[in-house]
């Protein structure tokens, strides 16, 4: 009588847990089960901000052109750096790429890379975008730092704020994107940003890279490089691999759902 009241209790239990789990799935849940999916036949572009020759060719990367919308814009640029010059935008957000290459690739993701090294000038924003374009990537996502107020802190997921062209419908998958990026940054314990966007989210219509894409697409600010704090994190190799598992959840989640 006791062990069989022992056995129903526990059915309880889990059938209990089963209902919790449900109600509360949501992006949680899917994301757990894309991160043991496989992701066969899915091309994602993952695009690592800047180039380690930008600096020294001025000429080439300040050339203006056409980001869409009607707004003309730098080629590229340097991007930014920690305020002790230890480490630059260009060689995190490549750290950062290659990391989630590789968890993409281990389950079976194509992926298609804006660069590999840092010694390289560019590409322009133009060809950024035309990249995940050719490759009719499933997703597209562009990692960045940013050179905020040194009293911010946080990410900032910048989404496709909607220029002539762009689809109601790629507007709308990016922006499901972003908030699994999002979400996936949260979860993994970091903060949204407290000087930009709302609650971690953002859009913008004078980024080329997100105007003139026709995949799903979001470029994230992973953290404030002038920000102290911010700083330690972004040159910290353990953070990284846990930003690189963060998105490679959210990508999972997006391109199997």
């Amino acid at each position: 009588m006791q062990q069989r009241w022992l056995i129903a209790v526990l059915a309880l239990i889990v059938i209990g847990a089963g209902l919790l789990t449900r109600r509360g799935a949501g992006p949680d849940l899917a994301a757990a089960h894309a991160a043991t999916g496989s992701l066969a036949g899915k091309t994602i572009h993952v695009d690592a901000g800047h180039n380690g020759g930008n600096a020294s060719h001025a000429t080439e990367i300040n050339r203006l052109v056409d980001a869409g919308g009607g707004v003309r814009k730098a080629c590229d640029t340097t991007g930014t750096e920690t305020n002790d010059g230890k480490l630059t935008e260009y060689a995190f957000t490549l750290d950062v790429a290659l990391r989630l290459r590789k968890r993409l690739e281990a389950r079976g993701a194509r992926v298609v890379m804006t660069r590999t090294t840092s010694k390289g000038v560019g590409p322009c924003i133009t060809r950024r975008a035309a990249i995940g374009n050719e490759a009719h990537a499933d997703a597209a996502v562009s990692i960045h730092a940013d050179g905020g107020p040194s009293t911010g802190r946080g990410f900032d997921v910048i989404q496709p704020g909607g220029v002539s062209g762009q689809s109601h419908a790629l507007i709308a998958s990016s922006a499901l994107l972003g908030r699994r990026v999002r979400n996936a940054l949260v979860k993994e314990g970091y903060r949204t940003a407290d000087y930009v966007g709302k609650d971690g989210l953002d859009r913008r219509t004078d980024l080329g890279g997100l105007n003139l894409s026709k995949v799903p697409k979001v470029l994230v600010e992973l953290g404030n490089m002038r920000n102290a704090a911010d700083a330690k994190l972004l040159e910290s190799g353990t953070q990284r691999a846990r930003m690189a598992d963060a998105l490679a959840t959210a990508i999972a989640v997006q391109v199997t759902h």
